[in-house]
């Protein structure tokens, strides 16, 4: 893991009128989302009062996952007759691009006036197992209420990538999700073993309790809180938002992507590990995740989207999120 210091951490805040959205080097960490409500600001991402504290406590709470986001069996795939072996961090399974990943690392942060902002890691050839070096650029920038997630990778060789940013949404700022209201442009989902693997099995949404096609309470899909971490197929239009979440204090948060997946988790492992920020508490289900992805363990599933990427067809992703008054 890098040995990054406090004095290492950069970061910088990007302002759009009274709301503005502070963004750390260390993984992209989209560390705070403050947005007007009447005379209040409410903090709308789960994160540390202190940053310094994503590097004592290392997480998932803001960050850009990857190389390759999501698990992948056995930490281990074959490209080109190649089998290669992964660093293993969750089981035998890797997740969200190993113990080393993406987010372990300090990004060379630009500051791009006060609505933009451009990071820059290169990964190399070997980087926890993955083949080829690889040039990230993520570009994030605020105008109005939109926040937008510019992602791309140039590897020098054939090599899986799949990017996913991963906050922990609260619109209240503060107490559990049950009572926020969602829908998912979704028809279908990637059912998983019992180490949420999936079986290589693309199902219909009908009867499962994660189905959002049409806008419900979580607390009414999910009544006995068993929780919820799941990839859902998403039905593809670029008018139609694939995912709004709305609160009971009015706010709602509405999620494009060109991606052809969304995990979908709500928050049943969250747990205290450092000072939250301002009326946010930090335990099961009081923030959910809504990441923009492709399917897990895509390289060992040649029928599901390819996540391989080369010098001639680099990886791109773009994700815009509005959140607003209603």
């Amino acid at each position: 893991m890098d040995d990054i210091t406090d004095k290492d951490l950069r970061s910088h805040r990007l302002e759009a009128g009274d709301m503005s959205v502070t963004i750390l080097s260390l993984g992209c960490i989209t560390h705070d989302w403050q947005v007007p409500l009447g005379d209040a600001l409410v903090s709308t991402v789960l994160s540390y009062r202190d940053p310094a504290d994503h590097l004592r406590h290392r997480g998932s709470l803001g960050i850009i996952a990857g190389r390759v986001a999501n698990r992948i069996a056995n930490a281990q795939f074959s490209l080109d007759g190649t089998t290669y072996q992964l660093a293993a961090n969750e089981g035998s399974n890797q997740l969200h691009g190993g113990p080393r990943g993406l987010a372990s690392h300090n990004w060379r942060l630009e500051p791009d006036g006060k609505t933009g902002v451009q990071l820059r890691h290169r990964s190399p050839d070997g980087d926890q197992g993955f083949p080829g070096n690889v040039d990230f650029t993520v570009t994030i920038y605020l105008q109005n209420n939109q926040l937008v997630y510019d992602m791309t990778a140039v590897p020098d060789r054939a090599t899986p990538i799949n990017l996913a940013q991963h906050s922990y949404y609260n619109l209240m700022g503060s107490g559990t999700i049950w009572d926020h209201q969602l829908q998912i442009a979704s028809r279908a989902y990637t059912p998983t073993d019992d180490g949420l693997i999936p079986t290589g099995e693309i199902a219909t949404l009908d009867g499962q309790p994660f189905d959002f096609r049409q806008n419900k309470l979580i607390r009414q899909a999910d009544p006995t809180q068993k929780g919820a971490d799941v990839n859902l197929v998403l039905e593809q239009t670029n008018q139609s938002p694939a995912a709004t979440l709305t609160a009971p204090n009015g706010l709602c948060l509405k999620l494009w992507t060109d991606q052809p997946g969304l995990q979908l988790y709500t928050g049943a492992k969250l747990s205290a590990k450092a000072p939250p920020l301002h009326q946010q508490t930090h335990q099961a289900f009081t923030g959910l995740c809504l990441e923009p992805q492709h399917f897990p363990d895509a390289p060992n599933w040649p029928h599901f989207p390819t996540t391989i990427c080369t010098p001639e067809r680099p990886y791109h992703q773009r994700l815009t999120l509005e959140v607003s008054a209603l």
